[in-house]
C-alpha cells in the first residue's frame, strides 16, 4: 500500500485574482506529515498585503465582474458542475485529506462526498428560493429585495477542512458573495485543490481568493479589513471571542461555530447496543477531532456498570493506525502541538477518572500523533476532563440518579453544541430535547445532520445558525421595498397660515 498520495506539491501557494502566487514579502511555514511529523511540504504565509491583494481581487469582482448579477439559476448551473467535479476526484480528495489531516482514509472519502453534497444542496435551494411578500389590498405591495453582502471572509479549522471548507464556500457563492478563504495552517493541502476545480466549473476570476497562514497574521487581516463586511469562522472559543471583538469597530456579520463538549445521555430504558455502537463512533470518529463529538457520556447509574464494561471492551479493539489502511478506524492526530495537548489531559485524567481502555500512544506507535481511544470511567463533573475540551479520542463517563440529575450535569459545561439522548420514553425525550442548553439534539442517534436544518450552538459555542435558508440570510441583506398603491394621507407640515 502507498500511503504518499500522487502528485504532492512541492509548495503551495495563494490564490489571488485567479492567480497562483507566493506571499508578496516571500513569507513561507513548513507543512507536517502527521504519521512521521516531517516537513513534507511549504506553503506560502499570507501576510496583510497579501490578505489585501485578496480583497481588492475579490472586491472587484463583486463590484464589477458577473457573478452577484448572475440569476440563480446561472449560478446553480457553476455550482453544480462544481458537485460534479468534486465527486469525480473524490479518490484523490481523500487521499490528500488523509494524508494532511491523519483522518482515515474510509471516513476522509465520505467528507469529500459531503463536500460535493454541500455544492448541489445550495444549488437546490437558490433556485427553489422564495421571498416574502405583503399586500394590502388597493393600498400597499410589500416585498423583500435580496442581495448578496459582499466579500465573505471565511475561516476554516483543520478538522475535515475540505468539507468544512465546502460547507461554507456553497452557500457563500450561491448567494453571489465573493469571497477570502483562509484555511487553517496545519492542513493547507486539500485546500489548493479549490482553485483547479473552480477553474474547471469556469467560476469567474476573482470570485474565489485563498490566503494560506496564520490566523494571526492572514486570519487577523482578514477579520480586520474594513472591505470584508461578513465573517464566517469555525474554531475554538477563545479565538471566537477574539474575532468578535476585532468585528465589533466595523459592526461586521458574523457566524461562529465553536468548541464543544457534548453530552451522552443514556438512560436505563435505552437500547443499550445501539447506544454503544453510537457513543463510540460519536466520539472517536474523525480522530475525536470533531467538535460535536459526545465526549461526556452520563449514563443512568442502573446500566452504568454494565456500559463502562462493555464500552471499554470494545473502545480496547478499535483499530489505530495508519490513515491510508481501509481497515484503521482511529488515524494520527493532526500534529503535534495538538497531539501534546491532547497527551495532556490524558495526564490530568488520570488523576481524575478511573482510565478503563488507552491512555498513551498505542504499542508499534510511537513515532507520529498517535493515541488510543482513551475511557475514563467515575468522573466527577468538577473534573477538567469533564469540562474542557480535548478534541481528541479520550471520552468521560459519569453516573446520574433521574432525569434531574441527567439534565443537570447534561447542562453544566460553557459549552452547548450538541446533545444526544438515548431513551424509549418519547415524552421524556422531547422534554429533556427542550430543556438541554445545545443548539442541537439527536435523539436515539449520532450525529446525522439534514443539510435543510440550522447549525449552531448556544453559550460559548457559538454565535449564530448557519444551514439551508439560514445560510442564504447570513449571506445575503433582505431589502424591505414597499410601493403605494393608492393615495396616502400624509400630514401637512408647515401649511398652516399661523
Amino acid at each position: 500500500m502507498t500511503r504518499v498520495p500522487t502528485n504532492l506539491p512541492e509548495h503551495i501557494q495563494h490564490y489571488i485574482g485567479g492567480k497562483r502566487v507566493d506571499s508578496i514579502g516571500g513569507e513561507r511555514f513548513d507543512v507536517l506529515d502527521p504519521v512521521t511529523n516531517e516537513v513534507y511540504t511549504t506553503a506560502a504565509a499570507g501576510q496583510k498585503a497579501d490578505v489585501d491583494a485578496a480583497v481588492a481581487a475579490a472586491r472587484e469582482a463583486f463590484v464589477s465582474g458577473p457573478w452577484p448579477r448572475m440569476k440563480n439559476r446561472e449560478r446553480a448551473r457553476i455550482l453544480n458542475r462544481i458537485a460534479d467535479i468534486v465527486e469525480s476526484r473524490d479518490s484523490e480528495l481523500a487521499a490528500f485529506e488523509s494524508y494532511d489531516s491523519g483522518l482515515p482514509i474510509t471516513q476522509a472519502k465520505g467528507q469529500a462526498q459531503r463536500a460535493a453534497e454541500n455544492f448541489r444542496f445550495f444549488a437546490d435551494l437558490i433556485v427553489a428560493q422564495r421571498d416574502d411578500t405583503y399586500k394590502v389590498p388597493g393600498a400597499q405591495i410589500n416585498y423583500v429585495n435580496r442581495k448578496p453582502k459582499g466579500v465573505a471572509g471565511l475561516i476554516t479549522p483543520w478538522n475535515t477542512p475540505f468539507m468544512l471548507e465546502s460547507w461554507k464556500l456553497g452557500p457563500s457563492l450561491a448567494s453571489g458573495c465573493t469571497v477570502v478563504l483562509k484555511p487553517a495552517e496545519f492542513t493547507p493541502l486539500s485546500a489548493s485543490l479549490w482553485a483547479g476545480i473552480f477553474e474547471e466549473a469556469d467560476l469567474p476570476t476573482g470570485v474565489f481568493n485563498l490566503v494560506n497562514g496564520f490566523g494571526e497574521d492572514a486570519g487577523d487581516a482578514l477579520v480586520k479589513h474594513p472591505d470584508v463586511p461578513i465573517i464566517s469562522f469555525t474554531g475554538e472559543s477563545k479565538t471566537g471571542q477574539l474575532i468578535f471583538s476585532n468585528c465589533a469597530p466595523d459592526l461586521k456579520a458574523m457566524s461562529m461555530e465553536l468548541g464543544g463538549k457534548s453530552p451522552a445521555v443514556v438512560f436505563a430504558d435505552a437500547d443499550l447496543d445501539k447506544a454503544i455502537d453510537s457513543t463510540l463512533f460519536g466520539v472517536f470518529s474523525l480522530n475525536g477531532e470533531r467538535c460535536t463529538a459526545g465526549s461526556r457520556i452520563l449514563v443512568e447509574r442502573s446500566i452504568y456498570d454494565e456500559f463502562v464494561e462493555r464500552y471499554a471492551a470494545r473502545a480496547r479493539k478499535i483499530r489505530v493506525g495508519d490513515p491510508s489502511d481501509p481497515k484503521t478506524e482511529v488515524g494520527s492526530l493532526v500534529h503535534p502541538e495538538h497531539f501534546q495537548k491532547v497527551m495532556s489531559y490524558i495526564e490530568i485524567g488520570k488523576g481524575e477518572g478511573r482510565l478503563l481502555a488507552g491512555g498513551g500512544q498505542p504499542a508499534g506507535l510511537e513515532t507520529g500523533n498517535f493515541v488510543a481511544p482513551t475511557v475514563f470511567a467515575d468522573v466527577s463533573p468538577d473534573a477538567r476532563i469533564f469540562q474542557e475540551e480535548i478534541f481528541g479520542p479520550v471520552v468521560a463517563i459519569t453516573p446520574f440518579e433521574g432525569d434531574e440529575q441527567a439534565l443537570e450535569l447534561a447542562n453544566n459545561t460553557k459549552y452547548g453544541l450538541a446533545a444526544y439522548i438515548w431513551t424509549s420514553k418519547l415524552e421524556r425525550a422531547h422534554l429533556f430535547a427542550q430543556s438541554v442548553e445545545s443548539g442541537m439534539v439527536w435523539l436515539n442517534s449520532h450525529n446525522v445532520r439534514d443539510l435543510r436544518s440550522p447549525f449552531g450552538g448556544v453559550k460559548a459555542s457559538g454565535l449564530g445558525h448557519e444551514g439551508g435558508y439560514r445560510s442564504l440570510d447570513f449571506y445575503s441583506d433582505q431589502q424591505a421595498v414597499h410601493i403605494t398603491l393608492g393615495d396616502v394621507h400624509t400630514a401637512r407640515f408647515g401649511c398652516s397660515e399661523e
